[in-house]
């Protein structure tokens, strides 16, 4: 790729909540952060990333101090792409609380 080339791509922006949301799916969920992020269509290594900044401001107030502004319709889409992963952890856990208890009524 050309120097042009790389000077017009354009990076993705992400709002302050919407970092801090994927941190906390991350943490209360059971997926590795590879997972998330391909389901969330984020970059590789983007979470560790935030993880790190969050960590290193030791205040959700202070973290993430840029605008991050996406465009409506990608801010939409991010914020349903977190839904759908929250509802598929969601029925993992409830497939394997299932599986126990039709195991213990047996």
């Amino acid at each position: 790729m050309n120097l042009e080339a790389e000077m017009s791509v354009k990076r993705k922006k992400y709002s302050k909540q919407f970092k801090l949301d994927t941190i906390l799916l991350y943490e209360n969920g059971n997926k590795s952060m590879a997972q998330l992020e391909r389901e969330l269509g984020i970059t590789d290594g983007l979470l560790a990333k935030w993880r790190a900044e969050l960590l290193e401001a030791k205040d959700e107030q202070a973290a993430f101090p840029g605008n991050g502004n996406l465009p409506e319709s990608e801010a939409r889409l991010r914020q349903l792409e977190r839904e759908n992963a929250e509802l598929r952890q969601e029925k993992e856990i409830l497939k394997k609380v299932l599986g126990i208890f039709s195991k213990d009524a047996k």
